[in-house]
């Protein structure tokens, strides 16, 4: 891993997960046509996002990291951007105010248009045809026309991010974000909910805070962060030839950064040191995620944290645990101690979706929400065990009202799934389930904070 690095090095290392387009002069016209478009992010947003993910590492922050299991072009509508924004801001005011603890906010959004796929073709009534790759690859109808690869949906791709990264900047910082507004942050199918309620009793207190802060002249118009809030967008780095013709060299620092995302993760499935998707995020300068499966050997974590964090640098690298809530207790231990004896510095995240797939009895793909509790209650525990912090989470959720996971508050069972089941891939968490998530983590960090001895403010709100 110590030869000269370029954007186009990933080129000669073998490669996994990548789609078979039929007119190659097709794809190489489209990176000439996206390397002359502007970035969508710019590489001090990505270095300041390193520098929050930096207080993560060091037990100071949590990283909050949530959205779409893969955006479409048929569901994209600003009210649904504004929807998922929303619950994320509450999520993350639950957390701040409920643990005392900053957050760190980073969505699945604007880029997360790829998706890895188990096996390269699927068969229907004995037709043979490409998996659906997300739309930045091909479409989700089952007909040769729409599962054939075609290069110019990058466009598109880039064209919707874009348009969302505009939107979401301008939610952060145009005044949506402001404290003031906390109660209008409840979406009308969750206001009368029990989350929604717990929510509610918790902006009450928040205002109590504001108005005292208020009459000692500490007003929106004096501090920043009570009217704007720090918003970054991550995805997937599966599609090399889209992420390629997007990486530029920073004016100011003469590094590379890849412009597609303030953050950049690579999967479980491409994951191999010698592969590709290592070798191109080995030599961008943005934070960067790794997941870690099961099936990930402890050695093998050390020469990849290594391989993309050399300079051993906090903030840098974030590791997402995706267990599943049977095997996190047995298979995650060996890694944080392992990374924690070799004095490593990362963050370390739980994914607690993508372990939790089942199928169910009416044949919908599902994730039971008692499971992706069991798997956020288990990463605590395992480092509260082993010394170490449990730094975020990372998991898919949309404001849409859907029906796509099991349980949680609402009870949402078997019979209903049919109901608002929208996903073009992997079930979502909806509001409700969000929230309740929300104040499930909240409470784990108070214990983990009061455990390291910090203070911690007692907040009681409705149904605790």
């Amino acid at each position: 891993m110590t030869q000269t690095w370029s954007p186009q090095s990933w080129r000669s290392k073998p490669i996994r997960q990548v789609p078979v387009y039929p007119e190659p002069q097709a794809v190489e016209a489209v990176r000439e046509t996206l390397s002359t478009y502007p970035p969508l992010v710019f590489a001090g947003e990505a270095r300041n996002l390193k520098q929050s993910l930096a207080d993560v590492a060091e037990g100071k922050a949590f990283l909050l990291q949530g959205g779409d299991c893969a955006e479409s072009f048929a569901e994209f509508h600003p009210n649904n951007i504004r929807d998922t924004f929303r619950v994320l801001l509450q999520m993350a005011v639950v957390l701040t105010f409920g643990a005392a603890c900053p957050v760190v906010k980073v969505g699945r959004m604007a880029g997360q248009f790829a998706k890895p796929r188990s096996s390269d073709v699927e068969v229907q009534d004995g037709v043979e045809l490409p998996a659906y790759r997300g739309d930045i690859v091909n479409g989700i109808d089952f007909a040769k026309s729409a599962r054939t690869p075609d290069p110019e949906r990058m466009l598109r791709a880039y064209n919707q991010a874009a348009a969302t990264l505009n939107l979401l900047r301008a939610f952060a910082q145009g005044g949506f974000a402001d404290l003031h507004k906390v109660h209008q942050w409840n979406l009308q199918f969750v206001a009368g909910s029990p989350q929604g309620r717990r929510y509610e009793e918790l902006s009450q207190r928040i205002d109590e805070a504001m108005a005292f802060m208020q009459a000692c002249g500490v007003t929106p118009d004096t501090v920043q962060q009570l009217r704007e809030t720090d918003f970054y967008t991550s995805h997937e780095a599966l599609l090399l030839d889209y992420e390629q013709p997007l990486t530029r060299v920073d004016s100011l620092s003469g590094e590379w950064y890849a412009c597609s995302a303030h953050m950049l993760w690579i999967g479980d499935r491409t994951r191999q040191l010698d592969g590709a998707h290592v070798e191109f995020l080995r030599g961008v300068q943005n934070p960067i995620g790794l997941k870690c499966g099961p099936s990930t050997d402890p050695d093998e974590l050390l020469r990849l944290i290594d391989a993309l964090n050399p300079q051993n640098e906090a903030g840098r690298l974030t590791l997402i645990s995706r267990m599943g809530a049977e095997k996190v207790q047995a298979h995650l231990p060996a890694l944080v101690r392992k990374v924690r004896e070799e004095g490593r510095q990362v963050v370390w995240s739980c994914d607690p979706m993508h372990g939790n797939t089942v199928k169910s009895g009416s044949g919908f793909k599902t994730r039971p929400f008692d499971r992706i509790l069991q798997e956020v209650r288990g990463f605590f525990a395992v480092h509260r065990a082993e010394g170490s912090y449990a730094g975020g989470v990372h998991f898919e959720m949309t404001g849409q009202d859907v029906t796509e996971c099991l349980g949680g508050a609402q009870a949402i069972d078997d019979a209903m799934l049919g109901d608002r089941y929208h996903t073009h891939c992997d079930p979502r968490l909806n509001a409700n389930q969000a929230l309740e998530l929300a104040f499930l983590i909240a409470e784990e960090l108070k214990s983990e904070r009061l455990a390291r001895g910090q203070d911690v403010p007692t907040v009681r709100v409705a149904g605790e």
